[in-house]
């Protein structure tokens, strides 16, 4: 039994150490950031597929930036999208800021978002490029924090996305997926030397990635995310995440969502980095819960002691991170921190076995080593 009670420990240390290395690297939310060293002009691209409840949001975001000289590039594969009406009134609505609108597909990949960044990249003017999602709603600082962020070795920055504003138990499961499990985990990672890309928000210098195969070399893996982190690396250099990631409001979220979009990130990091999914069952509450509820009947210990201590040396110290870096907290977010945890395992099995997904009314088959979008419909912009 003491190997049981020993594993269970262990298991809760990596969890607070993790917890630890990124509450040291992550800047509070609503705190000063760093300051940009240069300030060269910028192109963001971003491709677009519908409309959403925080589009115009998250479009006249991207015209308030504290930049001296950017770009705004748009980028929709269908001239019959209904979200091309609300970016001509956003860009009307801001005629001091370059904005260009660009319609059409480049199916260089079976990635629908990076087949619709294609034209944005070759469109792009400027030496330094950031593809963004839609979804992103960008601060005044954020290009000053991408910026910031570079070093000398660095290959890429990007942003972890940021749940925020949720609407409803399902928006509050999902931020806690996305903030202080994944981001979590990203930055924990990125501290020890492991960084992964992110594709919600990824700098690039232009030069760099055109010398090495160029946006087309994004669409080696099915996720251009893992594709920039495998390009990186193989060049010597690091992917590098800003002081404090980004919000992506969430508003309403149902089951079928959340469950939707987690199994097909599961899947896709199953895919292109399985030497680091597979650990990934040993995360969360379920594993030393299980091995202390086991060691404290075999050693004749009160059940209910041990899972009231693993629960809250599991969720106390990630409150704790969420309350000191402004994240979003709210009466639920125990309860769907817990329920996160419950669906890890089933989801971690499903990356295993599951073959294919759906995505927007989409049906995508991913396999190890090959990929296939089936599309009921054109004009798709991102994975996300």
């Amino acid at each position: 039994m003491l190997n049981f009670f020993t594993a269970a420990g262990a298991l809760l240390a990596i969890n607070l150490l993790s917890l630890a290395i990124a509450g040291r690297r992550i800047w509070p939310r609503l705190g000063p950031q760093p300051a940009a060293r240069r300030r060269p002009p910028v192109s963001v691209v971003i491709p677009l597929c519908g409309r959403e409840e925080f589009s115009r949001e998250t479009l006249e975001s991207a015209f308030r930036l504290d930049w001296p000289d950017y770009e705004v590039i748009f980028c929709v594969a269908d001239a019959r999208d209904a979200v091309i009406p609300l970016v001509d009134d956003v860009r009307r609505r801001h005629p001091a800021i370059p904005a260009t609108l660009l319609v059409g597909d480049d199916p260089i990949s079976a990635n629908p978002k990076l087949n619709n960044c294609v034209k944005g990249w070759n469109a792009a003017s400027h030496e330094w490029v950031v593809l963004a999602d839609s979804n992103v709603l960008m601060p005044a600082d954020y290009l000053a924090r991408l910026m910031a962020a570079w070093r000398p070795d660095s290959g890429l920055v990007c942003s972890t996305p940021l749940g925020s504003r949720p609407q409803g138990f399902w928006a509050e499961v999902e931020c806690a997926f996305l903030n202080a499990h994944q981001a979590r985990w990203q930055y924990a990672g990125e501290a020890l030397g492991f960084g992964c890309a992110q594709g919600k928000s990824m700098l690039w210098r232009k030069s760099m990635l055109d010398a090495n195969g160029g946006i087309q070399a994004l669409g080696s893996q099915i996720a251009e995310d893992a594709a920039a982190t495998k390009l990186v690396r193989g060049l010597g250099l690091k992917v590098h995440l800003v002081s404090s990631p980004f919000d992506q409001p969430l508003g309403s979220r149902t089951f079928r969502e959340v469950w939707a979009r987690q199994c097909r990130w599961a899947r896709l990091r199953r895919v292109t980095f399985p030497q680091f999914f597979s650990p990934e069952i040993l995360l969360g509450v379920v594993p030393p819960l299980v091995l202390s509820v086991i060691a404290a009947i075999g050693a004749g210990h009160s059940v209910a002691a041990a899972a009231a201590f693993v629960a809250g040396a599991t969720y106390l110290p990630e409150l704790a991170l969420a309350h000191r870096k402004n994240w979003h907290l709210s009466r639920w977010s125990l309860i769907a921190m817990v329920t996160r945890d419950l669906l890890l395992p089933v989801i971690w099995v499903r990356g295993w076995l599951a073959r294919s997904t759906d995505w927007r009314g989409n049906r995508m088959w991913i396999g190890a080593h090959e990929s296939q979008l089936e599309t009921g419909a054109p004009g798709l912009a991102n994975l996300s």
